[in-house]
């Protein structure tokens, strides 16, 4: 246990004895407890393997390389259909969680195993998203941006391209593109 990480299992929530349960699990599997992105992640030689994790109707373990699990069972869920490596083993109760508590064990292991593994997920090149046809535009009229967006991450081009693609009308399309260029100009992603 990682004492800068208690404060998350202490705090009053709807899944406080879910998340202790959770927990207990995971430690048992021989992983480091660390703090990111404001949850208990738990980490093999500084990769991170499973995160605990809560929404309103549900608290899960969030599997970083999900995608590449057996999952025979089929409990894994993938969040979006954009979520290209992780999956989630969702609870609803804390009787859930001791039902299954063999299961989420095996899971996690499974997980350890391909992180000792080496395992890389592949992912979708940029190259492979919508690019809308707006954003088409702006690119090849507007050199800077054009050459501003290359020179983003793929992550940070990802972004951009599936939030500009969600718009259903191009009106909104074209107003996000707008609002965002100065960003993209600044080498900057959606949410920096």
């Amino acid at each position: 246990m990682n004492p800068s990480v208690d404060w998350f299992f202490v705090k009053d929530t709807k899944w406080q004895d879910e998340y202790n349960a959770l927990r207990a699990i995971v430690l048992e599997c021989g992983l480091a407890e660390e703090l990111k992105w404001g949850c208990p992640c738990y980490t093999l030689n500084n990769s991170n393997v499973v995160l605990i994790h809560g929404f309103k109707d549900y608290c899960a373990l969030l599997f970083m390389k999900g995608s590449l699990m057996k999952d025979e069972i089929g409990l894994l869920i993938q969040q979006t259909a954009n979520v290209q490596d992780r999956r989630q083993l969702r609870f609803t109760s804390l009787a859930n969680i001791k039902k299954q508590k063999k299961i989420i064990k095996d899971y996690i292991l499974e997980a350890i195993k391909l992180e000792e593994s080496g395992a890389k997920v592949e992912f979708k090149k940029t190259e492979e998203f919508n690019m809308p046809e707006e954003f088409q535009a702006v690119l090849k009229e507007m050199p800077d941006v054009n050459a501003a967006f290359k020179a983003l991450t793929p992550g940070r081009q990802r972004g951009y391209l599936l939030y500009f693609s969600a718009a259903k009308q191009s009106k909104t399309r074209e107003t996000r593109i707008a609002k965002y260029l100065p960003k993209i100009l600044q080498g900057k992603g959606l949410d920096d």
